[in-house]
This record gives structure tokens, C-alpha cells and sequence, in this order.
């Protein structure tokens, strides 16, 4: 029986509602997979865009959840049909997954656009597709609908609890300072990831779950229920169920992304103390939607937000503690004060609506608003002459010691330059210099990767040292801590004045004040700027060619130049 409850002819049926040869051809190839005549009927078309791959472990149990998110839009009379689009998996892509995000976009938004699709349900899970899941489909601007993959479950190494990548940089710097056997962690490998799902801390795969969350595109409760977890499986299903009403009520993406989503998942970033990578991808999720948000936007709504959660990198518990404390819509209630708890959701109801019996089960996790777990959470964008379009650190995962610092400069002009020198024992370097990596931003690594928490020289380590400030145009882990200066723009591969930093110049950091400044006169930065030469690219050619000629800055959110902007789901043209 048809399930087409509006008059209005959906979008799927310019491919399957009419009598003439195009028609006959897309509804006879559908149905060679088993598909009956009344599948066309005018029902809504669901695209389920699935990321699952062998090759992300993030996202490896996606096939379930496929069959979950089905199961619930045939309950609610639509039509599933599942396509793959490229998956990005951080644990294994090289040079970076983040180089692949924008082409992932691509693949997403012309798969959506070019297919006989109604609404669309993004499958995301490993740090870069939840956003260019949703970059992409902002770009057709469908009915749409988010479905994290959820949280590994906590991992535990000799009856303790680690945490997925931060406990990776605490064990690798403890063996290299001789704290710590390669046996000892060799053997926390299988300790820490121990079933389906993504980081289990507030690295940013978790971080990008709380954001779509926090944005309205997902039902609520969708960042921490772990992977495993059987309400996993009921989300998927309930989402399925909602996707085919949000198609009647035509309740498309532009529509909930609005600039009060924004500033909504800002001010939540801050109260979870989320991930540095938040900045760059809802940056660049807000160009393709078309709301004009800008790099200080995130200063201006996050300064005064505290932390709340205290969870990994920047605390105690992890993900699954998160879930069981009452989630996300615990942290967004007690933040109502201050945020548009108006936005419309894909719910249908508002924000304030969604989270209005949510409750705390554990404020040990969950800290009260008026007595937070740290009273900075938010990310703090500095300015300065290293960093004239900005700069961004994470204070709730640095040293208050190293908040304010005037240090000596040691200075990596790569990621290889600094592998060959760091260990060094000649190295010139104590715990009050500033380390310095150029070249590994979105033009010079090629794609900005997570290296910017660079690990201490053994020496150091070795008297004791565990944090010194770290300043570059990459980006680091979600999962990692330390005070570490990221994101600088324009960056050193365009000439960005974090090119002309040499050994030895002193360099002030004051986060308070929001000010990064390289301690050099104008006159020898100009004749250091003359001598100064574009480094050769690692690769040409091919798809990196590309993207090193069209990305724009890390201020910018490192999108390509032409994706930029909403081009809509119409498709003038027959395919015969």
C-alpha cells in the first residue's frame, strides 16, 4: 500500500513516476534487485550514505546499523536504498584523512544530487565524515539526518581506564623517558580498543558527534550512546522511522542550520571542552550552507563558557561514563541560559523541547553549571604578527603555568626536519623554549594533518618534563593535550609570517590577552620575507595537485575555494 501521505510529487518520482522510456528504464534496473512495482508508487526514496569501510575500524559495524536505519523507514512506508561514498579513516589514511574531507564532500553531494533521493541519512562515525557528510549534503540542501556511530566502549589496562589517543601520547612519551617497556605497550594496544565504535575520548570524533548533536541534524542523545550499546541500534531504527517524515514535512538542512545552530554548537564545544578540529569543520559546514560565520566567532560565544564535562583529554571519565551520566542533552539543558534553545531540530521541536526532561545521573561527569569542572572551556582564538588571521589553543587541555610564556624559539621547518633533530642531544632546547613546526598546514603538508602536538625531545622527557608550548599551522589529535598553538593562519607554506620564525627569536604567547607575538623588528622580517622560498610540494599531480591549488586557510575552514556555497538537489537533465 503507497505511503505518499503529501499530493505533492516528491523528488524521486522525476526518475520513477512517469509512463515514458527514461521512467521504464530506472524503475526495470531497480527492480533486477528484487524491488516490487509499488516501491515507486511516490513513496519517499531514503538514501542511507554509509561510510562503512574494513579500512576505518571507527565505522566497521555500519553494515548494522544500514540494516537498523532501513528497518525503521520501512515502518514508517519509505524506501531504503543504501550507496556507498568514501570513508575517511583517521587511524590509517596518510599523509591525513583530512586531506580526503573535501573530496569526500564531493562524493556525497553529487551522489545525493544525482540520484532519485528524497532525504538522506548520513552514517558518520571516524573523526572527518561526520563532516564532510554533512558538507556535502549542505551543499544539495535535502531533508537530512545525522546517525553517529557512537563510542568505543572504554578501555581498561591493568585495572585502570585509558582513553583511545590520549593515552597513546602519554605511553609513547613514557617510553621514550624509560617509564614504560615496549612489552607494557605493545600489550595496552588490545586494551584500548576494544570494541565497534570511535574514540571513547573527547577526541574529535566524539566531538564532531556532540556538534551535529548540538546543531539539531540529529535525534537527541546521538553522541554518546556507545557503539555496542543495543539503544545504538534503536536510534538507528528511530532515525529511519524520522527521516520519512521530515521528507513529508519537507523539513530540509538549510532550514535547521541556521546562524543560531552555529553559535548553539559553539557554546556546547566549550561546555564539553571539545576538539581544535571543531573549528575548522563547522567553519567550513557554515560556508556551504550559507551562514556567514567567521574564525572570532568562536572566541566571542566560547570565552566565558565553562567546562563541564569532565572527560578525556581535558579530564577523568570517557564516553561511556558521558552516556550513562545522562549525555549530551544534560550539558545543552544546563546551558539554556545562554543558548537559542528556539532552533528548530530534526525532531521537529526545538532544542529547549528536545532536552526538557533531560537529568544528571552523575555530576562527577556531569559537573552543575554553577560549580564547573574548569571555568575556561571554550577555544580561544589568538591574534597577533605570527598569526595575523588567527590562531587557535585548547585551554582547557594546557598548562596554566604556560597560559602566559616568553620563550626561545626551536624551529622544524617540517615534519621530517623535526623527526631527524628532536631527539637530538645536541639539540639547543630546554623546557622554557617554544617549538616551532612550519610547513604542515592545509597547503603544506598537504592537508593540515594532526601533528602539532609534537612530542618532547627524550632529553626533557627524561628530567622530567611533560608540557612545553608547541606552536604551527597543523592541527592536532581531539584526543591530545598540552599547550599546544594550532591552526596559525596564513600559514608557512603561503608565506604566512610563521615562515620567517628562526631559531632564537622569542616568541610571547598570553592567552588571556589573545596574543601570539614573534619578538622581531619589521625591517628583518621584510629582508627575512625577501629571502623566503614556496617549498616544492610533496606530490604533483592527481588529486593533491588540486586541493593544494584550490584549498583556502585554516580561518577559512579549509575547504576547497569552488565547493563553497549551497548548488541545490535540481538536475535539469535526462541520463538518456
Amino acid at each position: 500500500m503507497s505511503s505518499n501521505k503529501n499530493k505533492r510529487p516528491l523528488r524521486s518520482q522525476a526518475w520513477f513516476g512517469g509512463d515514458d522510456k527514461d521512467s521504464f528504464i530506472h524503475r526495470s534496473w531497480m527492480k533486477n534487485q528484487g524491488y516490487p512495482s509499488d516501491a515507486f508508487d511516490g513513496r519517499p526514496v531514503i538514501g542511507i550514505c554509509n561510510t562503512w569501510s574494513e579500512l576505518t575500524p571507527c565505522n566497521g559495524h555500519f553494515r548494522e546499523l544500514a540494516e537498523m536505519v532501513k528497518r525503521g523507514v520501512l515502518e514508517a512506508g519509505g524506501f531504503p536504498v543504501e550507496f556507498p561514498v568514501m570513508s575517511l579513516g583517521e587511524t590509517n589514511l596518510r599523509p591525513t584523512a583530512m586531506l580526503f574531507r573535501n573530496l569526500a564532500s564531493m562524493d556525497v553531494e553529487e551522489s545525493i544530487r544525482a540520484n532519485p533521493i528524497d532525504g538522506v541519512v548520513l552514517l558518520t562515525g571516524c573523526d572527518k565524515t561526520t563532516p564532510a557528510l554533512l558538507m556535502g549534503a549542505a551543499s544539495v540542501d535535502l531533508p537530512t539526518i545525522v546517525l553517529s556511530g557512537g563510542p568505543m566502549l572504554n578501555g581498561n589496562y591493568r585495572g585502570k581506564p585509558i582513553g583511545s589517543g590520549t593515552d597513546v601520547w602519554k605511553f609513547s612519551e613514557d617510553v621514550r623517558a624509560g617509564r614504560m617497556t615496549s612489552a607494557e605497550f605493545k600489550q595496552a594496544e588490545s586494551c584500548m580498543s576494544r570494541s565497534a565504535g570511535h574514540c571513547m575520548t573527547m577526541g574529535t570524533a566524539s566531538t564532531m558527534a556532540s556538534m551535529v548533536e548540538a546543531l539539531g541534524v540529529t535525534l537527541p542523545g546521538n553522541a554518546a550512546i556507545p557503539a555496542v550499546d543495543a539503544r545504538r541500534k534503536l536510534q538507528a531504527q528511530l532515525t529511519g522511522r524520522r527521516i520519512v517524515d521530515m521528507v513529508h514535512e519537507d523539513l530540509k538542512l538549510s532550514q535547521i542550520l541556521t546562524r543560531e545552530a552555529f553559535e548553539n554548537a559553539i557554546m556546547v564545544n566549550g561546555a564539553i571542552g571539545g576538539s581544535t578540529n571543531a573549528v575548522i569543520h563547522l567553519l567550513a559546514i557554515a560556508g556551504r550552507i550559507g551562514v556567514d560565520m567567521r574564525l572570532g566567532d568562536w572566541d566571542r560565544l566560547g570565552r566565558d563558557i565553562p567546562c563541564l564535562l569532565n572527560l578525556m583529554p581535558s579530564g577523568q571519565y570517557l564516553m561511556e561514563d558521558f552516556y550513562y551520566a545522562g549525555g549530551l542533552p544534560v550539558i545543552i539543558r544546563d546551558l539554556l541560559g545562554k543558548l537559542h534553545g528556539e532552533a528548530l531540530t530534526v525532531t521537529g521541536a526545538t532544542m529547549a523541547v528536545n532536552v526538557a526532561e533531560a537529568e544528571n545521573f552523575n555530576p562527577e561527569v556531569i559537573t552543575p553549571l554553577a560549580q564547573p569542572f574548569k571555568d575556561e572551556g571554550g577555544i580561544a582564538v589568538l591574534h597577533g604578527n605570527l598569526a595575523p588571521r588567527g590562531a587557535v589553543i585548547k585551554p582547557s587541555a594546557a598548562s596554566p603555568e604556560l597560559m602566559q610564556h616568553r620563550g626561545r624559539a626551536v624551529v622544524f621547518n617540517s615534519i621530517e626536519h623535526y623527526k631527524k633533530r628532536v631527539d637530538d642531544p645536541a639539540l639547543d632546547i630546554d623546557a622554557s623554549c617554544v617549538m616551532v613546526l612550519q610547513n604542515c598546514g592545509p597547503q603544506g603538508y598537504p592537508g593540515m594533518a594532526e601533528v602539532g602536538n609534537m612530542g618532547l625531545p627524550k632529553k626533557l622527557l627524561e628530567q622530567g618534563v611533560r608540557d612545553m608550548v608547541r606552536i604551527s599551522d597543523a592541527r592536532m589529535s581531539g584526543t591530545a593535550y598540552g599547550t599546544v598553538v594550532l591552526h596559525v593562519a596564513p600559514e608557512a607554506a603561503v608565506g604566512g609570517p610563521l615562515a620567517l620564525v628562526r631559531d632564537g627569536d622569542m616568541i610571547e604567547l598570553d592567552v588571556a590577552g589573545r596574543r601570539l607575538h614573534l619578538d622581531v623588528d619589521e625591517a628583518e622580517l621584510a629582508r627575512r620575507r625577501e629571502e623566503w622560498r614556496a617549498p616544492e610540494p610533496a606530490m604533483k599531480g592527481g588529486y593533491q595537485s588540486m586541493y593544494i591549488k584550490h584549498v583556502t586557510q585554516a580561518d577559512e575552514g579549509a575547504d576547497l575555494d569552488f565547493l563553497v556555497g549551497c548548488r541545490g538537489s535540481a538536475v535539469p537533465r535526462e541520463s538518456h
